[in-house]
């Protein structure tokens, strides 16, 4: 059994396999444009975050009914638990669907029935992330949040995703203030092709309690010791920085100095069927590209559980513990 750990940065769109993309196209008369299943894994070999994007949003048309969405999360699912997870907090894109003619009761109440059974089937607890695109209009993020509110009992937290560079945190800042005043946690990608003043960003203005990727902050010392000194969790994710050319090749990851300088790193899979990886091969990537050891990997698990959203009573922070002993007891191979 590998290592326990949360998985707090997942989109549940990029876990669509070209397996289920192809059978989902076929329940609902959707014409890919690819051969088969080989060809469209071909494809998922990309040369940038843009041929990825539009890869990614493409596809997106083969999910079309609540059954769709539903088995698209429990398929996630079932993955992760074999690869050690044991809490998911997952991020799905709802202007995405809802672009498309898609109810957004359609995309959550899909999702929303794999997560209610999934610590029964799986053994995995969830939490549900509605992220905004950053590169549409900040109006259009107000109206996602409008929308998400007859659905608020399945959905924990905002997130802010997509392309970064030209769309500051900062252009959120309405919504993420509504968000908050529905008691919904917030998080948001920044410093992954964005500068380092946009977790900044994140932070002061958005108001975070996460950063997604966040790896420029590195660039920043001021922002590190800030990170450091305020325990900002940063959810990292190593396979697919590489894969979006963030950094050139595994090797020259700055996971090792981050964590040496007492950032509380997490690792994660991001859009694990386009970056060639789930949660655990990417603990043994960054094992044998950047010689994390068995403690280091241990520290990373352990982190994954305290910034995980099981903060909301007794019974949360029962979970957490119960978490925390496991990656405590777990003896590596």
């Amino acid at each position: 059994m590998p290592l326990p750990k949360a998985e707090l940065h997942l989109h549940i769109e990029g876990t669509l396999e070209p397996e289920l993309a192809f059978a989902l196209a076929a329940r609902n008369g959707v014409e890919l444009p690819y051969a088969d299943t080989e060809e469209l894994r071909k494809a998922y070999l990309f040369d940038d975050l843009q041929s990825f994007l539009d890869l990614y949003y493409g596809l997106m048309a083969v999910l079309r009914t609540e059954a769709d969405f539903e088995e698209l999360a429990d398929a996630y699912l079932a993955r992760a638990a074999a690869q050690g997870v044991r809490h998911a907090e997952i991020f799905f894109d709802p202007q995405a669907h809802t672009a498309r003619g898609i109810p957004f009761a359609t995309v959550v109440e899909g999702l929303g029935r794999a997560l209610d059974r999934s610590e029964e089937r799986h053994g995995v607890s969830t939490r549900l992330i509605m992220c905004f695109l950053r590169d549409q209009s900040a109006e259009s993020a107000m109206a996602t949040l409008e929308e998400a509110k007859p659905h608020l009992r399945r959905i924990t937290g905002v997130g802010l995703d997509s392309a970064e560079v030209g769309h500051p945190p900062s252009k959120f800042a309405a919504v993420y203030e509504a968000a908050g005043a529905l008691g919904l946690r917030k998080v948001a990608h920044a410093g992954e092709e964005g500068p380092a003043a946009y977790v900044r960003e994140a932070l002061d203005v958005l108001g975070v309690e996460r950063i997604d990727h966040g790896l420029r902050c590195m660039e920043d010392p001021e922002l590190v010791e800030r990170l450091v000194r305020e325990r900002v969790p940063l959810t990292l994710c190593p396979l697919s920085n590489v894969r979006l050319r963030a950094v050139d090749i595994l090797e020259e990851h700055p996971l090792p100095r981050m964590m040496a300088a007492g950032l509380l790193c997490t690792v994660n899979s991001d859009d694990p069927a386009y970056f060639g990886g789930y949660v655990d091969d990417t603990f043994r990537a960054v094992h044998e590209a950047l010689g994390i050891g068995q403690e280091g990997l241990r520290e990373l698990a352990r982190n994954s559980f305290e910034a995980a959203f099981l903060d909301g009573g007794p019974e949360e922070e029962a979970l957490r513990a119960r978490y925390l002993a496991e990656v405590a007891a777990y003896t590596f191979d």
